[in-house]
């Protein structure tokens, strides 16, 4: 049987997580509270982008163009029900930490913030997989209807740097 990747939705330790950490998580374990990172609640949905810039050119001796992968451009995006605490951030968190911050805090004060998110177990029960990496807060356009009566919001950290996937949460 194949090994895919089951987030289990609202099964606890098997569930797709994404933890936030103000600027790296040397940062946060160094301050005079330690924290371990934001944990982002009610994820609706997320996406995992890696898309390589491709430059492409003509020649006068081939029928087609030419190509080859450049740089990535590489950036989560995703959809959350806005918590007040995590959006806005919580005053009676360590100053300095992504609690305090917020997610509103740390895209509107454009801090460089590290990631981890954990894809999911997978079926046969084993640990799955984390994508880390460093990155900015972007995308965020909290909306509410009379249909949708909670505030909810897409999200993005546009990535600047190489994604990290390995068995546990990088240091």
């Amino acid at each position: 049987m194949a090994n895919y990747i089951y987030p289990a939705p609202g099964t606890t330790d098997v569930e797709a997580t994404l933890t936030i950490y103000h600027t790296s998580k040397a940062a946060e374990a160094a301050l005079s509270t330690p924290e371990t990172g934001m944990l982002v609640p009610s994820l609706q949905d997320i996406t995992v982008n890696a898309a390589n810039d491709i430059f492409s050119w003509t020649q006068l001796d081939a029928g087609a163009k030419k190509q080859i992968a450049t740089t990535a451009t590489n950036s989560l995006s995703m959809n959350l029900v806005l918590n007040k605490d995590t959006f806005f951030g919580d005053s009676a968190a360590t100053s300095g930490s992504a609690e305090n911050s917020g997610i509103l805090g740390l895209s509107t004060d454009k801090t460089r913030v590290q990631f981890d998110l954990y894809t999911g177990d997978e079926n046969t029960g084993t640990a799955g997989k984390y994508i880390s990496g460093f990155g900015y807060v972007t995308g965020l356009a909290p909306t509410v209807s009379a249909d949708a009566p909670v505030w909810v919001s897409p999200i993005t950290i546009t990535v600047d740097s190489d994604y990290t996937v390995s068995d546990s949460p990088i240091a």
